[in-house]
């Protein structure tokens, strides 16, 4: 007869003897579907994978980083019902993947790429808009800070559009949802700007990289040109419905209830100022409002544009200094610096535009459009600062130059930047006027404020 210690050291052993042979089964089917998806073979893939699935997911994480991209070729190559399955099963993967490796799956992020999925194939799910925007809007409030996907965040953004055009969320909704995404965004851009430039010199060249830092570099760039195509994208959905007509009166209405709310009277006079309706008498009151409350950065800058407006120069200068100082970090800085620099150049100002976009590009070498602005103000000034026809038209070769500096130091602006190349070189002196000029090779000096020098190009 069996005494107890026996017992349990059967009932031990045969525990070890199960748990090694179906862990050498997992490892063995893992190994399988792996190699499977290494080759993109993901149908014969699947079979494996699943089984492993099914049997011990909690196995190894491979079975949901491997198992998307299986399901994933499954929806681009299926139809009608069996498609459906594979986006149902897709969705509940990503499920299993936050209750099984919570500390490795963002909710924000597995939550938004559900919510993406579903709206990129809503006809086949048949769910609606207004259920998406429902389902985005948990994905807000239970984990924003990770729901940091550029396209998830312009279909947010969309479908609340859509929710204020049929009614469903009021016009200060839409605002403040504007407000939300588009600092956001700029977050984002701020985190991987700053990560970009710490492979860049400060004249905007490139420091040598390890293939690792070139990986690296290249995904910062790709995701700062999504960034910068949805920023567009959500002006552009936003439209009219943020005009002055239908803001002013908004705010008017709403001054009294949110005098005390800080973030209110910063995200109104932001958004007053960026639409253009900063002449109107709302825009000085939030302004001074906001100031009282808690000066920033943001408050100098609009309180020196006011003094300008009233004659007050020097007054103007202090705040202008005051708000870069105000600033914290170097991005920061810079984007302020940008838009005391874009406001001098909207009153033509050119000199002192560019002395504040150079301070700029010191601070943040990736910020192209600050070289394309310049590139604008040479070619306003071409019939200005030359003495004569040739040397006017010359003018064009330094605002060409310029905006090719925006091209290479921010590959978002490229093709923006091969426009501006392009249209200023056809204005420049052509091979046959260089020709009959006989100025090849010299060195031309263009005057008045933009004081530079060119060399006219040899003819080949």
């Amino acid at each position: 007869m069996l005494n107890n210690t026996t017992i349990i050291s059967l009932i031990l052993i045969t525990y070890f003897f199960n748990v090694s042979s179906q862990n050498e089964q997992d490892i063995q089917t893992l190994s399988i579907f792996s190699e499977y998806v290494k080759a993109k073979n993901y149908d014969d893939a699947y079979a494996p994978w699943n089984e492993i699935r099914q049997r011990n997911p909690k196995f190894n994480k491979a079975i949901f980083v491997y198992g998307e991209r299986i399901l994933k070729h499954k929806i681009r190559t299926s139809k009608e019902e069996e498609k459906i399955f594979f986006l149902n099963d897709i969705l509940k993967l990503w499920e299993q993947r936050i209750d099984l490796f919570p500390s490795t799956t963002p909710i924000g992020q597995y939550m938004a790429k559900a919510c993406q999925l579903k709206y990129d194939h809503r006809k086949e799910l048949s769910i609606s808009k207004e259920d998406l925007f429902y389902e985005f809007n948990n994905v807000y409030e239970s984990d924003f800070e990770t729901f940091t996907n550029p396209k998830s965040l312009y279909t947010y953004f969309s479908l609340t559009v859509d929710m204020y055009d049929l009614g469903k969320i009021p016009a200060q909704g839409l605002f403040d949802m504007y407000d939300v995404i588009t600092e956001k965004v700029d977050s984002e851009v701020k985190k991987y700007t700053i990560k970009r430039n710490s492979y860049m010199t400060l004249d905007g060249e490139t420091k040598e990289m390890t293939r690792s830092d070139k990986s690296k570099f290249n995904s910062y760039n790709s995701y700062l040109k999504a960034y910068d195509q949805i920023s567009t994208s959500i002006d552009t959905k936003l439209g009219k419905r943020a005009n002055c007509e239908n803001l002013i009166p908004l705010y008017t209405r709403n001054f009294d209830l949110y005098k005390e709310d800080q973030l209110w009277l910063q995200r109104a006079m932001n958004r007053i100022y960026n639409k253009g309706c900063n002449e109107d008498p709302l825009f000085v009151k939030i302004v001074e409002k906001k100031n009282e409350l808690s000066p920033n950065a943001e408050t100098s800058f609009y309180l020196a544009i006011l003094k300008e407006k009233s004659g007050l120069t020097s007054e103007a200068l202090s705040y202008y200094n005051q708000a870069v100082d105000l600033e914290s970090d170097d991005f920061s800085k810079a984007k302020i610096l940008y838009k005391i620099a874009t406001n001098f150049k909207n009153k033509g100002s050119y000199g002192k535009a560019r002395s504040y976009y150079k301070k700029a590009l010191k601070l943040n070498p990736s910020l192209g459009k600050a070289y394309l602005a310049i590139a604008y103000m040479y070619s306003k000034s071409a019939n200005k600062c030359g003495d004569d026809n040739f040397s006017k038209r010359a003018v064009y070769w330094l605002a060409a130059k310029e905006a090719s500096k925006a091209s290479r130091v921010s590959p978002n602006l490229s093709k923006k930047a091969s426009e501006y190349i392009a249209n200023y070189s056809a204005k420049a002196p052509q091979k046959s006027e260089i020709f009959s000029s006989g100025k090849e090779g010299q060195i031309i000096s263009i005057g008045c404020w933009i004081q530079r020098k060119v060399t006219v190009p040899n003819i080949q």
